[in-house]
């Protein structure tokens, strides 16, 4: 059985007082790196340690981001096991500018096959949030579902893109746990 709560992805670069404005009843909870604890931890940058990395059986990461850059293949970089290990939230990124063009992400550390952004986004990103999610956070998640039964919860996030198959933009780390809420994934 589906819930009915009212959920709104809200870009956190947007000014708090236009988000009260346009959303008055709301309780506003910002899920970044940014915020605070306890929902800080549904940051992907939050280190919330033993994180199984897909198709690398054994190996764990401190965090999402962290399974999510190590992965990344680059013309003339390859995989990045201490992304894995990488517990102070800063560092973890694997930018164009520093490594050149990604040419995907490889189907685990020791993997031959590199997947495309979208088929990453799906093998590796989700696999691993919604582990964190279902393993790590579910004293959170239980929270999150008793205020938005009380009055609409508007999750602050640096991404707005909800839809999994939008190559344009990054994935909405808050979307996912709005997914959860709604449909108990």
């Amino acid at each position: 059985m589906k819930n009915t709560y009212s959920i709104l992805v809200q870009s956190k670069r947007r000014k708090i007082e236009n988000i009260q404005k346009e959303y008055p009843d709301a309780h506003i909870i910002d899920v970044t790196s940014k915020g605070e604890l306890p929902y800080l931890k549904f940051s992907p940058f939050y280190p919330i340690g033993n994180i199984p990395v897909p198709f690398s059986e054994g190996v764990t990461s401190e965090s999402v981001e962290g399974v999510w850059q190590g992965l990344k293949v680059f013309e003339s970089f390859d995989v990045d096991e201490s992304k894995f290990k990488v517990r102070s939230m800063k560092g973890l990124k694997r930018t164009v500018r520093k490594y050149g063009v990604p040419k995907g992400h490889r189907k685990g550390v020791k993997g031959i096959e590199l997947l495309n952004y979208i088929t990453a986004r799906k093998l590796i990103y989700l696999p691993t949030y919604h582990w964190v999610l279902k393993n790590k956070l579910q004293a959170e998640l239980k929270s999150l579902a008793a205020i938005a039964e009380k009055q609409t919860l508007v999750l602050l996030d640096y991404e707005t893109n909800e839809d999994i198959e939008n190559p344009r933009k990054p994935l909405s780390h808050a979307a996912l746990i709005k997914q959860a809420l709604l449909n108990r994934i």
